[in-house]
Parts: structure tokens; sequence; C-alpha cells
């Protein structure tokens, strides 16, 4: 069950990004300028591009959820190892 998370945590936005530049793919050139931004913005930090790609004419508190959104990339990242030590037979568990 960790893993299904794990992996709808890493796919999800990814996945959530293509329908939207296939839904709306004007409001994606708009906010993003370009193909090479958007390639790196959904391979490093896609939570964040989603978001911000959502939320474009970017008025008050939509910062707010960006950094929130930069937060849970940061979190996916992070978290996918952090339980690999309690794992039984891994070799640098103990």
């Amino acid at each position: 069950m960790c893993c299904f998370i794990m992996a709808l945590a890493f796919f999800g936005p990814r996945l959530g990004f293509l329908v939207f530049w296939l839904w709306r793919p004007i409001q994606v050139q708009l906010a993003l300028n370009g193909w090479l931004l958007a390639l790196l913005g959904v391979i490093f930090v896609p939570w964040a591009t989603l978001a911000y790609v959502v939320l474009f004419p970017m008025t008050g508190l939509d910062w707010l959820l960006v950094g929130l959104a930069a937060v849970f990339d940061i979190a996916t990242w992070g978290g996918s190892g952090a339980r690999r030590k309690s794992v039984p037979g891994y070799p640098f568990g103990r």
C-alpha cells in the first residue's frame, strides 16, 4: 500500500499537468513561456508547477498555495527514503 501511495505522489501531478495541458494549452503556454521551463518544472517540482499553471493570473494568497505545493514536492522527494532503515533485510539498516 505504501508503494501505491508513493507512486500516486510521484506520478499524480505529472498526469494532472498533462491533462490540464491538453484541456487548456493556451493557459499553460502563457504561464510558462515555452517548453523548457514546463519540462524542468514537471521533472523537478511538479506539484508547484501544476499549482502555478492552474492559478496562473496570480493574485493575493495564490502564492501561498504555490509555496505549499513546493513543500509537497520536497516531501515527495524526501519521503521516498525515510523508512528505508525499517525494511527487514535492507543491507544498511542497522
